[in-house]
């Protein structure tokens, strides 16, 4: 049996740009400080190291496919039902999940124009329609958001604050944009940096799921934790959102090490409460020394900072960007996110962050 056609894939998928990674290596550079990725500087608990000692981990049997453990230690530690809590390889699992549980061709689903790019992507697999929203001075705008929604939306994605730009929104105005929406559409709040936000204006989404049932708040063991290698997520959620993610969930998504890992570092607020300092302390330090030498720097709650560099001949995003690596420090192009002058730096060590601030001296110089 023969054919001149060969294999297509279904409407939709030749659409998706690839989502591109943080770069890990420089041709060249023997020593590398990788600032492109959000990743923790100060790496995971203490605890995670313990709990793999103390655990004689069958490798040949398959994990816990419903996650108890985990789900439990993350219910103590948010105080929350474990039955509203479902867990994922990463909460980029988790947002492909929501999409395609709730998206068929046809619908659409919206999300802000600097949003992850994910959204985007898991959209498209779903077969339902991309929207993207216009920012307000590179913060998601809540009346932009609601002007979008037609009959055919079915979810809207808040990065909550937002990455690439660190940008949040207050409490009152995310309550303001649930109010807002037809009660078939769900509001997926991804909490991906809640931890680091020190706001009292800020909610990453625990009080509003708890109240309505068209309301998913994500999370992630990647950032503030240290264990983006072991790809952990988990999300909060009324249960019968949770009872049809569930349907559709693969049956065993998490390794056995990753939900050790995550029952262990959940409960460690001492070493959660050490990263925030750290974070604190170096990006005001950070922000600080990058406006000094003349560059614009959007104000985050996050980990990261997104730096504005001029549009002049030789002071370009890209020219510093390849600068900057020459000299092993990787920062994080986002021309993908719309913003082709700016580069994005995690605040990493001690020793990254100053080395990268006096590359960029030289380079601004």
């Amino acid at each position: 049996m023969s054919s001149t056609e060969s294999p297509r894939p279904k409407p939709g998928i030749m659409d998706i740009a690839a989502y591109v990674p943080g770069r890990e290596k420089v041709a060249g550079v023997d020593k590398v400080y990788k600032l492109s990725s959000n990743e923790s500087p100060l790496g995971p608990s203490p605890k995670v190291t313990e709990a793999f000692a103390a655990r004689n981990v069958d490798l040949a049997a398959y994990p816990d496919g419903a996650a108890h453990e985990l789900r439990e230690a993350i219910a103590r530690a948010h105080g929350l039902n474990a039955g509203n809590i479902l867990c994922g390889n990463g909460s980029d699992e988790l947002l492909g999940l929501l999409c395609q549980t709730y998206l068929a061709p046809g619908d659409e689903g919206v999300f802000t124009e600097y949003g992850f790019l994910v959204y985007k992507i898991q959209i498209l697999a779903a077969g339902a329609t991309p929207v993207s929203v216009p920012d307000t001075d590179l913060t998601a705008n809540v009346d932009a958001i609601l002007a979008a929604i037609t009959p055919k939306t079915k979810l809207v994605f808040l990065a909550n604050p937002n990455n690439p730009t660190g940008t949040y929104l207050p409490v009152s105005e995310v309550r303001r944009l649930h109010a807002g929406l037809p009660k078939n559409v769900i509001l997926v709040l991804d909490a991906a940096y809640a931890e680091y936000v020190r706001r009292n204006d800020y909610e990453a989404g625990i009080e509003l799921v708890s109240a309505n049932a068209n309301v998913v708040m994500t999370r992630t063991f990647s950032k503030i934790h240290g264990l983006a290698g072991l790809r952990i997520g988990w999300m909060y959620a009324n249960e019968a959102i949770i009872d049809a993610c569930n349907r559709v969930r693969g049956p065993f998504n998490l390794n056995a090490l990753a939900l050790i890992a995550g029952a262990a570092a959940i409960g460690d607020r001492a070493h959660v409460e050490r990263a925030v300092e750290h974070n604190e302390i170096w990006r005001d330090r950070v922000c600080t020394a990058l406006e000094e030498l003349g560059l614009a720097v959007t104000p985050s709650v996050g980990n990261f900072v997104l730096i504005h560099f001029p549009q002049t001949a030789g002071k370009t995003a890209a020219e510093a960007d390849e600068y900057l690596s020459a000299r092993g420090y990787v920062l994080r192009r986002v021309a993908g996110y719309g913003l082709p002058d700016a580069l994005r730096m995690t605040i990493g060590s001690e020793e990254a962050n100053l080395g990268a601030i006096a590359a960029l001296k030289e380079f601004m110089a």
